[in-house]
C-alpha cells in the first residue's frame, strides 16, 4: 500500500492517532447503521411481498370481474356508466424517517359525492357484476397505495444500505489502513531519529571524554 505523504513529526503522528481513533469510531458507527438498516430491509421485503401477493390475486379477480360485466353489457352503455364519477378522493402523501432515511407515506380516502351513492348509473342495463367490480376496485385502491409506498421503500433503503456499505469499506480497507501505516512510518522515523541522537550524543561523550584526558596528560 502506497504511503501518503506526512511529515514525520511528533505533532503530525498525534493528529493521525486522532484521525484514526475518529475513523474507528465512525466504521463501528456505520457498520451498525448498515446492520440495522438490513433489518428494516428484510421486513419491508417481507411485507412488500405479501402485499405484492395479496394486490396481483385481487387485480385477477377485478379483471375478471370488468371482463365478465362487459362481456354483458354493450360498450355504449358500460361507457355511460362510467363516464360519470360518483366518488371524492384524496391522496396526502408525506415522508417518515427510517434510520435517516426519508421515506414516503401515502393516505387515501374516497367519499361519495351525493346522498352515500357510489355508482354513477342505474341498475336497469347494467349487470350486477358491474356493481360488483367497482365495489373492489374500491377495496383494492388502499392496497395498491400500500403497495407503492412499501415497494420505494425498499428502493430507498437498499440505496442507502450501498451508501453506507460503500463508506464502511472505504473506511475499513483505505482510510483506517492508510492512517495505520502512516503511523507506523512515522513512528519508526521518530525511533530512528531518537537512536541517531543518542549515538551522536554517545560519541560527543566519548570526544569530551577522551579530550579531557589529553588535558590531564
Amino acid at each position: 500500500m502506497a504511503l501518503t505523504r506526512v511529515n514525520p513529526t511528533r505533532m503530525e503522528l498525534t493528529k493521525l492517532k486522532k484521525r484514526l481513533q475518529i475513523a474507528r469510531r465512525g466504521h463501528k458507527l456505520l457498520k451498525d447503521k448498515r446492520d440495522e438498516l438490513m433489518k428494516q430491509f428484510m421486513a419491508v421485503v417481507k411485507e412488500n411481498m405479501e402485499l405484492r401477493l395479496k394486490v396481483e390475486e385481487k387485480l385477477q379477480g377485478l379483471h375478471s370481474g370488468f371482463y365478465l360485466a362487459a362481456a354483458s353489457t354493450s360498450p355504449k352503455i358500460l361507457e355511460e356508466s362510467l363516464i360519470y364519477p360518483k366518488m371524492k378522493s384524496r391522496l396526502e402523501v408525506g415522508t417518515k424517517n427510517m434510520m435517516s432515511v426519508n421515506v414516503p407515506t401515502f393516505s387515501f380516502d374516497s367519499k361519495s359525492i351525493e346522498n352515500g351513492d357510489i355508482y354513477s348509473y342505474g341498475f336497469t342495463f347494467t349487470d350486477s357484476r358491474l356493481d360488483e367490480a367497482l365495489g373492489n376496485l374500491g377495496d383494492i385502491l388502499p392496497d395498491l397505495l400500500k403497495l407503492a409506498e412499501v415497494e420505494k421503500t425498499a428502493q430507498m433503503l437498499a440505496a442507502e444500505i450501498e451508501r453506507t456499505r460503500r463508506r464502511v469499506n472505504a473506511l475499513e480497507y483505505i482510510m483506517i489502513p492508510d492512517y495505520q501505516e502512516n503511523i507506523k512510518y512515522i513512528t519508526m522515523k521518530l525511533d530512528e531519529n531518537e537512536r541517531g541522537n543518542i549515538t551522536r550524543l554517545m560519541k560527543v561523550k566519548d570526544m569530551m571524554i577522551a579530550q579531557q584526558f589529553q588535558t590531564k596528560q
